[in-house]
């Protein structure tokens, strides 16, 4: 008998692509660098963890994050912050992934739908407890946007940080360190680890531990692929990562999640038809 899909996952798969507007639309990199940062990943940290402020140690931005290679990090936190303030940062972001959704959008942009779906999708971002969530905490204190396709991108990312907070706690329930989280999801997606971007660049001894270390533990063959065990961890991370994420839409009665959906749909599908997904 097969099982209904969660809920938490077919969201997912309809917020994620509005989540990753700030990943793969220029125009907010473009915003953030046009402040006097350095390169791209100035851009990155200074927008995501612009939430957090000025004084927070990158020890613990890194902590928080979870998954970047040891003092990644601190190439560009809080150096960021001589160059621009968390105020900036965040105007900025907001400012260029608006751009980069209308661009995308086109007319779409415009329709009322879009409201709609901001409303709606507000209204489960903002409804989720805090605790032990601290990058979801953090942004849940910054000022919501008022204009229609700024307020959808905001709730988007709201549920994809809250998302992303549950998350790391499934792969430390499962074990599974930052840069194995890496290797884990190349893998299970058939790519290996040495051509996966987040690690490539990684020094090859380096990914070569992290590997060995989890062929150790049964979880990479001699192959260099995932065993068994390998895979189930796999689906056992994701599986507690989607309960951890229905909490937000718990709010939304069964008729308001059927016009969210229906409103994401086309609107996800823009995003997924440019997007390296």
């Amino acid at each position: 008998m097969s099982h209904p899909e969660p809920v938490a996952r077919r969201m997912y798969d309809l917020v994620e692509p509005l989540g990753l507007v700030p990943y793969f639309a220029d125009e907010s990199d473009e915003a953030l660098m046009a402040l006097g940062l350095r390169n791209p990943w100035d851009a990155y940290f200074a927008g995501r963890a612009a939430p957090f402020g000025p004084t927070m140690p990158a020890e613990v931005v890194h902590a928080v994050f979870y998954n970047f290679a040891p003092g990644e990090v601190a190439r560009h936190l809080p150096r960021v912050w001589d160059l621009t303030t968390p105020e900036a940062a965040l105007a900025a972001r907001e400012r260029g992934c608006v751009a980069g959704m209308r661009r995308i959008l086109g007319e779409r942009a415009d329709d009322p739908a879009i409201a709609r779906a901001g409303d709606l999708l507000l209204k489960a971002a903002t409804s989720a407890p805090v605790e032990g969530r601290a990058l979801y905490a953090a942004l849940r204190a910054v000022p919501v946007p008022q204009e229609p396709v700024a307020r959808l991108w905001h709730a988007a990312t709201l549920l994809r940080e809250h998302r992303g907070d549950g998350h790391i706690v499934a792969l430390l329930a499962e074990g599974i360190a930052g840069t194995e989280a890496h290797v884990l999801h190349a893998l299970s997606a058939g790519t290996p680890a040495q051509d996966f971007g987040r690690v490539w660049h990684l020094p090859a001894a380096q990914l070569t531990a992290v590997i060995d270390g989890m062929r150790a533990r049964g979880l990479v063959g001699a192959d260099g692929w995932l065993t068994a065990e390998g895979r189930a961890t796999k689906e056992r991370v994701e599986a507690l990562t989607d309960r951890l994420a229905e909490a937000p839409y718990t709010v939304l009665s069964p008729g308001d999640l059927d016009r969210l959906v229906a409103d994401l749909e086309p609107i996800s599908a823009a995003f997924r038809a440019v997007f390296p997904m």
